[in-house]
């Protein structure tokens, strides 16, 4: 048996294998526990019979995220309120182009709030293939050698998927710029108490999920309409600005969002979507057991 290297092969792999793990599960916690899991379980393995390192890890790790997640979903199935995934902030990764392997993964598209909530609606094997194509960029061969599937059913298999998220799916990672600048007339407007400003800013179609997980207050339903949205988030300023809470602006999932702080304890992270200019999702994490890591 050839004895394997796993702290150089950590060091040289571990971002992939989070990006992959974060991105199918949503869970920062859970993304790290199966890199610790999959690195174990490499020092077991005869380095003899491995040819390609990389997808090796990459089918061990896949083929972890996909044992979880079918027991993940019926947890998620009882799930108090709309289930957000844990926020992950990436402050020196957006529009970084310092050459750190972290950064390449964390900067590639597919990787906002918004959409890792919408992939929640796909089965394990469609989120595999949609995570390895779509997000990580992987040829259909590899793809196919880590899910063990043809070249041709991954083909069909990110046909379906595209067909069932549909328009709602990013074509690409919004403007940061443009995105700074929308967050911060969103937080303007609310503070000032400008209903209407507020209101300019919402499409006709917006959605706001608030994700309290049974633990904390938030709205057990997702919210919709100009009207509603701006009178929950109006309501939550009322709340939180007469409870003392500290607000700064944060790289959340690589776009601009809010963290809010009491006593030095994040307590709250918003995070929007927009199309043409406009909100089209306000996504309100205050779940605790999903802010721990931050």
């Amino acid at each position: 048996m050839i004895p394997i290297d796993t702290q150089e092969l950590y060091t040289e792999y571990r971002p992939l294998l989070f990006s992959i793990a974060y991105r199918m599960l949503g869970s920062v916690m859970d993304a790290e526990d199966m890199i610790q899991d999959t690195f174990l379980a490499l020092e077991r393995v005869d380095g003899g019979r491995v040819d390609s390192m990389k997808s090796y890890l990459c089918k061990m790790m896949t083929n972890r995220c996909l044992d979880h997640l079918k027991s993940a979903r019926k947890q998620r199935e009882v799930y108090i309120g709309p289930w957000l995934p844990e926020p992950l902030l990436t402050e020196g990764t957006v529009g970084s182009s310092g050459g750190d392997p972290l950064e390449t993964v964390m900067t590639h598209d597919h990787l906002s709030i918004a959409c890792l909530t919408l992939i929640e609606r796909l089965s394990p094997s469609e989120r595999a293939v949609f995570v390895l194509r779509e997000a990580l960029g992987f040829d259909y061969e590899e793809i196919a050698d880590t899910v063990g599937k043809t070249p041709a059913a991954c083909r069909k298999i990110l046909s379906r998927v595209r067909q069932k998220l549909g328009p709602d799916l990013p074509q690409a990672a919004p403007d940061y710029e443009r995105h700074r600048d929308l967050l911060t007339r969103f937080v303007t407007a609310i503070g000032s108490g400008d209903h209407e400003a507020l209101l300019s800013l919402l499409a006709a179609d917006v959605t706001l999920y608030s994700d309290g997980g049974g633990r904390v207050l938030a709205a057990i339903r997702p919210v919709h309409s100009p009207a509603h949205v701006a009178a929950f988030l109006f309501g939550i300023a009322r709340t939180q600005g007469a409870e003392g809470y500290e607000i700064r602006f944060a790289d959340v999932n690589g776009a601009p969002g809010l963290l809010f702080a009491k006593e030095g304890q994040t307590d709250t992270v918003f995070s929007l979507a927009e199309r043409d200019g406009q909100i089209v999702g306000v996504y309100i994490v205050r779940n605790p057991d999903k802010l721990s890591h931050l």
